[in-house]
């Protein structure tokens, strides 16, 4: 039982980055863009939080921390960081009309550099052995946990012992699906997604809708690098640590069939089957890492048979991708 539980624990927190990743970009496809920047934008939003917190540490030093200024200054630093590059991708895509799947792949790029030159700048200013930063403090922060969860017992470890990003995380997700599903400002973004020379014609602002779709995307996007790093990692960073959780989180998009709600499950199961090969016992490594793919495998198999059903609901916006030109109604 206590091996079960630890497995659901750590496959819940394992999920948290890819939810976010997930929500932020259903968000940005809802408006027709596709921002393959999504894994780039995790990676800043991860390392303006480090460098947020490693000033903050080292003006007032580890033992002097307090709670507020400790988790409001890495959070909005993150916060800034994914808004620069949801503000870089909307000017080129949205404004300049590039190319969307190059502009989100050259974000990638610049994302997972941008986030080596400065931890590894960090590590520099740090001193340190090893090649990684360590922000025990501000992680202690982040971490706290519901004050009753121990006298639960398993309850209390499989659904109150998480930090407060885990659970907004799930709130932020079931949010952005009442407002696709049940507000005006959801019927106008899916309407500018859907056919935006229709949407415009409608009188609503199609670049508007556009822009702060993927920027209130992006900064969604960002909290999963943040609390990848303060929570997942113990507040380390080590660069080139955060693996593939951005395209999985891209995948999620596809099997979740772009509705956040479904994605807070299919997070969970992703993050499962991230880690199910940690407590398979005697598994070779080509074994492990076919089971790496599976979730890979399960969002191709979704893909096909929302292919083949073809709902309209299952389906991504009419114009996911498509650069809008007014002047082309």
């Amino acid at each position: 039982m206590n091996t079960v539980i630890a497995f659901l624990t750590r496959a819940i927190v394992q999920a948290i980055p890819l939810l976010f990743g997930s929500t932020g970009e259903i968000l940005t496809e809802k408006s027709g863009h596709l921002n393959l920047g999504i894994p780039g934008i995790m990676y800043v939003g991860g390392i303006s939080g480090v460098i947020g917190s490693f000033l903050y540490e080292q003006s007032v030093g580890p033992e002097n921390i307090q709670y507020l200024p400790a988790v409001l200054i890495p959070l909005c630093c993150c916060l800034l960081g994914s808004l620069c590059m949801g503000l870089i991708y909307s000017f080129l895509t949205v404004t300049l009309r590039a190319n969307q799947n190059v502009t989100g792949l050259a974000l990638t790029t610049f994302g997972t550099g941008f986030g080596n030159f400065f931890g590894g700048s960090l590590i520099k200013i740090s001193g340190n052995d090893v090649p990684s930063i360590t922000l025990t403090a501000t992680s202690n922060m982040f971490c706290k946990k519901l004050p009753f969860a121990a006298s639960l017992g398993p309850v209390g470890r499989l659904f109150f012992s998480y930090s407060f990003l885990a659970y907004a995380a799930v709130v932020i997700a079931l949010v952005t699906s009442w407002i696709l599903t049940g507000t005006r400002i959801g019927l106008n973004l899916r309407a500018v997604g859907e056919n935006p020379a229709t949407a415009d014609a409608a009188g609503i602002n199609v670049s508007r809708y556009k822009y702060a779709a993927t920027c209130i995307g992006s900064m969604i996007a960002g909290l999963g690098g943040l609390f990848y790093v303060m929570d997942y990692a113990a507040g380390v960073w080590s660069n080139n640590a955060f693996g593939d959780r951005g395209w999985l989180a891209v995948a999620l998009v596809i099997f979740s069939i772009w509705r956040p709600n479904v994605a807070i499950l299919g997070s969970f199961l992703f993050g499962g089957l991230f880690i199910v090969h940690n407590y398979i016992p005697n598994l070779g490594v080509a074994t492990q890492e076919l089971i790496k793919m599976t979730p890979y495998v399960v969002t191709i198999i979704v893909l096909i048979f929302t292919s083949v059903r073809k709902r309209r609901e299952d389906q991504p916006p009419a114009s996911l991708g498509l650069s809008y030109f007014r002047e082309e109604r």
